[in-house]
């Protein structure tokens, strides 16, 4: 092999160790995310230097199936939508990629009509619309590819161990005061990490009462774990909370969390990296774990996740500014010529 391959190679190794590490030191940064995707990028680049001088066969093959996989995402989204319309209801919450599916589709369109009408480097105003409309969508869907691929990875990451104290973060109960299949999910993953060698530590169900709820999330998590094998005196019941934010402040108040204290949050898989980022903000040390939700209902959940997330005011900032760079700047540089 020649001997730039190696050194891709071992660039490439470099960089998922470093990964790797980040990752473990620090789960909670979103930085992360951009090195994951940086990584895929330098392991494609790799694989396809092996075939020597087929590399660019190799490559143009990966990136007909890039394009087949883009082409199919909509696709996918607006059928997830559906499926969601249909198993859920039709809240705004729960048809977010059925609208997400519908804009990927118009960005995906706009590209191919900006290169069919830009193919001659004459770029009038509407071959300029186009781009502007897909580099949009395009640089959104990088963000969101990020964000995505490290929640999915981010649960293998959590291997288990022994903790004083476990919070099980709530969410709405189903008529009012039953346990849901996302919640149960949550609580079956407690009281396993709870009966595998933390007997001795305490459980937080942590949920307030909803306007349409009969009791508080946090009872009917409590009977729930009962019901598991729990003992009632490691049950802890964290009644006030609302938020995730105040999931976490609220819980942390009825335990002990000194340094030699060790401590961990229990979530849904799409949930778990913003509940460390909150933890992280709010000085919390602890671990944590995703329990599986089902396939359709995890991309309408990770869509609001990710929105969340970017709300916050330094990830905004720093993705408008990715925004001028890579979408404003060169759309007027197109407008110019």
């Amino acid at each position: 092999m020649p001997k730039v391959t190696y050194i891709l190679l071992a660039v490439t190794a470099a960089s998922w160790l470093s990964f790797f590490c980040l990752s473990k030191r620090c789960p909670y940064r979103l930085g992360n995310a951009v090195l994951l995707l940086f990584d895929l990028v330098l392991t494609a680049a790799a694989v396809a230097a092996l075939f020597g001088d087929g590399a660019a066969q190799a490559l143009l093959i990966g990136f007909l199936v890039l394009l087949l996989i883009l082409f199919l995402v909509p696709v996918m989204l607006i059928w997830n939508g559906i499926v969601m319309i249909r198993r859920e209801s039709g809240r705004l919450s729960n048809i977010l990629s059925l609208l997400l599916g519908f804009i990927i589709a118009a960005g995906e369109i706009s590209f191919f009509l900006f290169i069919y009408n830009g193919g001659s480097l004459v770029y009038s105003n509407q071959s300029w619309l186009f781009f502007f409309i897909g580099a949009s969508v395009l640089y959104g869907s990088i963000l969101m590819l990020g964000f995505v691929l490290y929640d999915l990875f981010l649960p293998l990451l959590m291997r288990k161990e022994n903790f004083d104290a476990l919070i099980v973060h709530g969410c709405a109960l189903i008529h009012g005061d039953r346990v849901s299949k996302i919640l149960s999910g949550r609580l079956d993953l407690a009281a396993s990490l709870h009966h595998r060698g933390n007997e001795k530590g305490v459980i937080v169900v942590s949920g307030g009462q909803g306007d349409d709820e009969t009791v508080s999330e946090a009872a009917a998590m409590r009977d729930y774990l009962l019901k598991k094998g729990v003992a009632e005196d490691h049950i802890l019941q964290e009644e006030k909370s609302r938020s995730t934010k105040e999931n976490l402040l609220f819980s942390v108040q009825m335990i002990d969390t000194g340094p030699e204290k060790k401590l961990a949050l229990v979530t849904s898989n799409y949930h778990l990296y913003r509940c460390l980022l909150t933890a992280k903000e709010l000085g919390i040390r602890c671990k944590g774990y995703g329990s599986p939700v089902a396939a359709y209902y995890w991309p309408s959940a990770v869509i609001r996740e990710f929105a969340a997330v970017f709300s916050r005011r330094k990830y905004l900032f720093f993705s408008l500014l990715g925004y001028v760079f890579f979408v404003l700047l060169p759309s007027f540089v197109l407008i110019a010529a």
